[in-house]
């Protein structure tokens, strides 16, 4: 059984993330680029394929690809805080939330 291809692409001017299954649209992030930080506002994968990891690949590459700014994330998401609080090696970017 082959593994299935995994893409993300990222829309600068819709501010949004959107990852791929076998080139298949499977969800989104959406986040609010300021100067100095990322507001990451909202994960979204379609039901049929929740339970897959896709969103934790999804925020996993959305992280990545904001670290390389040197930028801070604001995790207003609340599955990207989750994902935050279970791998640490993200803590140092991610400012704490305030409601």
């Amino acid at each position: 059984m082959r593994s299935p291809k995994i893409s993300v692409s990222h829309s600068v001017p819709q501010e949004r993330y959107e990852i791929y299954v076998d080139e298949e649209y499977v969800g989104y992030l959406d986040y609010v680029n300021e100067t100095e930080q990322v507001v990451l506002t909202h994960t979204v994968v379609h039901d049929r394929y929740s339970g897959h990891g896709y969103a934790a690949h999804l925020v996993k590459y959305v992280l990545d690809d904001i670290a390389k700014t040197g930028k801070d994330v604001v995790p207003l998401c609340s599955y990207v805080g989750h994902f935050i609080e279970q791998h640490p090696e993200y803590a140092a970017m991610a400012t704490e939330v305030t409601r």
